[in-house]
């Protein structure tokens, strides 16, 4: 059995959900605040409007910078948190464990290269079927009926 541990230290990534699709960003190291940012300034040049940010409790999503760049926004970002003890009611966490459990299952990268490259090619194949988009909402039971 051929075994090589990734963890968060080495890549990370970020998602936002829409109700029929999601953006995403993969980061090499934790993410912290310049990331978020990078990550924000996707989303708002991608989606016009205003945009519901949902957050867990990241540290980075309290910081300083974060929270200074969200009011330069001038109300184009609105922001909510979840609460700690309620994971389920975050779709992203859904679009996680999938990627993880369906995409992922079996593999087995030699290198950090590889690893970025499948993974984004799963989340590109997973971006191109919005039936499980919705899915992710009515498994956090925040889809509208």
């Amino acid at each position: 059995m051929l075994q090589y541990h990734f963890n968060w230290k080495t890549l990370s990534a970020m998602a936002g959900v829409t109700w029929w699709n999601f953006y995403f960003r993969l980061f090499p190291g934790a993410i912290r605040s310049p990331q978020i940012i990078e990550f924000l300034t996707h989303l708002l040049r991608h989606i016009p409007g205003r945009l519901l940010i949902v957050w867990d409790g990241l540290p980075g999503h309290r910081s300083r910078a974060t929270w200074e760049f969200i009011r330069g926004q001038r109300g184009r970002l609105w922001v909510e948190f979840l609460p700690g003890y309620a994971p389920e009611l975050n779709p992203v966490e859904y679009l996680w464990s999938h990627w993880k459990q369906h995409e992922l299952p079996n593999l087995c990268p030699q290198n950090f290269g590889q690893l970025s490259h499948y993974a984004r090619q799963a989340l590109r194949r997973m971006r191109k079927r919005p039936a499980l988009v919705i899915a992710f909402w009515q498994q956090a039971e925040l889809f509208p009926l």
